[in-house]
């Protein structure tokens, strides 16, 4: 019973937009009741175009997150273990990681031109840099002891980045992976609203300028719905690979 408490104010809150739009609003192109964006959200998953977008926007979204995670993870490590890695490479990443990906679109765009690679891109970017950011940090905290059992056992760098980094630091690297994954979302939604023809946010983008708040509002509250499963699933894999171990930060919900 305690599961469902949550969604009685948003029951609440729906009930009573529908009301006020009815009793206030009535006709409009730019505003639905909730009731024809619920109807809208069925059109959409019963023609197959919303589940189209998704696979779409997911596979970009994933494509780009394989990419910048697993290239911040191992810089990260790298920066972790050498301090004259991070004095090298500090003023290089304090002057890139400012930059907003989406300022990148115009340069992936002439790059790579319209299409997934582009939005790849500059989704990787985005996400790297928490990746690295995360990695680097919790690579730093590892007992001092545990690297130096390490370097006298003779271990190679990459085998103390296998068998000493990676799980002592599992649980912070989660995080880094959950932050990753809500902004990998946030900017595929916002490539494809600005410059690529596919996905959810291209689906944004013509509902809107054909006058369909009704659509508009479905695909919006279905891109809210991809972001908390996502997160969701996330959690969920963190408890089960962390349960004993107490470590499990829950504040993090991008």
């Amino acid at each position: 019973m305690k599961r469902w408490r949550g969604i009685v104010a948003p029951v609440a809150l729906l009930v009573l937009a529908e009301v006020a739009f009815r009793a206030m609003v009535g006709a409009s192109d730019s505003l639905a009741p909730p009731s024809r964006v619920v109807a809208a959200l069925g059109s959409v998953l019963r023609d197959g175009s919303l589940l189209l977008g998704t696979a779409q926007t997911l596979a970009s979204m994933l494509a780009g997150l394989a990419l910048g995670a697993l290239g911040g993870l191992a810089v990260g490590i790298a920066l972790g273990f050498s301090e004259v890695l991070r004095r090298f490479a500090f003023l290089s990443i304090e002057m890139l990681r400012p930059i907003p990906s989406v300022a990148l679109l115009p340069l992936s765009l002439l790059i790579f031109g319209f299409g997934f690679r582009m939005e790849i891109a500059v989704i990787a970017f985005a996400t790297f840099w928490p990746s690295l950011i995360l990695t680097q940090s919790a690579v730093a905290q590892i007992e001092p002891r545990l690297i130096e059992v390490a370097r006298l056992l003779g271990l190679s760098q990459l085998q103390m980045a296998w068998k000493i980094a990676l799980p002592a630091a599992a649980p912070r690297l989660m995080t880094a992976l959950r932050l990753a994954a809500g902004l990998a979302l946030v900017v595929a939604v916002t490539a494809e609203i600005v410059s690529n023809p596919h996905g959810l946010g291209h689906d944004l983008m013509i509902s809107q300028e054909t006058l369909r708040p009704e659509r508009m509002f479905a695909v919006l509250f279905w891109v809210g719905l991809i972001g908390w499963g996502k997160n969701a699933a996330l959690l969920r894999l963190e408890r089960w690979l962390f349960a004993n171990r107490g470590e499990i930060d829950t504040s993090v919900s991008a």
